[in-house]
């Protein structure tokens, strides 16, 4: 049984983040989720029982958003005022439509049920295998092929909007639909 070096957290903190904006849907919640669970991990020794120390890491940040998510929905909502309104992200500057992609992106991963959520941000986003995401969501390899198919469909359809895919025709510029 080996123990969780404390060191390891830097070298994931990375993927961490990715898969905590994936789980989020925004930059700030990832931010703060991947900090809590920093702070977890590190407030006492860990050992990893049979686990990498990627697996472990992204289960105690699933489990910290879990308890985070089911903490809030306890606690009295308040309404967003102007002052909430996220400013533009400054190092957007130089490619927008990068930026804007990838938000409405994560916005569509956020949206789907959780365990869909939960499979396509370890996969996708952390870029575990799909042994590892089955090992880490305690499911079987074949449910999680199923789920991550499932997931990327429905998000691939939230991209494309209620009109549906569009190609250009070649040559003339207009656009039809491939329905």
């Amino acid at each position: 049984m080996a123990r969780l070096d404390p060191q390891a957290l830097v070298r994931h903190l990375d993927r961490l983040y990715r898969a905590a904006w994936g789980l989020c849907g925004s930059r700030e919640e990832a931010e703060d989720l991947v900090q809590e669970t920093v702070a977890r991990v590190l407030a006492k020794p860990r050992d990893l029982h049979g686990e990498g120390e990627l697996a472990y890491l992204l289960g105690a940040l699933r489990n910290t958003f879990l308890t985070t998510r089911r903490t809030a929905a306890r606690r009295p909502r308040e309404t967003a005022t102007l002052d909430d309104v996220a400013a533009a992200d400054p190092r957007s500057g130089e490619r927008p439509e990068a930026a804007l992609e990838a938000h409405e992106l994560l916005a569509a991963i956020a949206a789907l049920p959780e365990e869909f959520r939960l499979t396509i941000v370890a996969v996708d986003v952390a870029g575990l295998s799909y042994r590892e995401a089955a090992e880490l969501l305690g499911a079987r390899e074949a449910t999680i092929t199923t789920r991550l198919h499932r997931a990327r469909r429905r998000v691939a359809q939230a991209l494309e909007g209620p009109a549906g895919p569009r190609q250009e025709r070649e040559g003339t510029g207009e656009r039809r639909s491939l329905r």
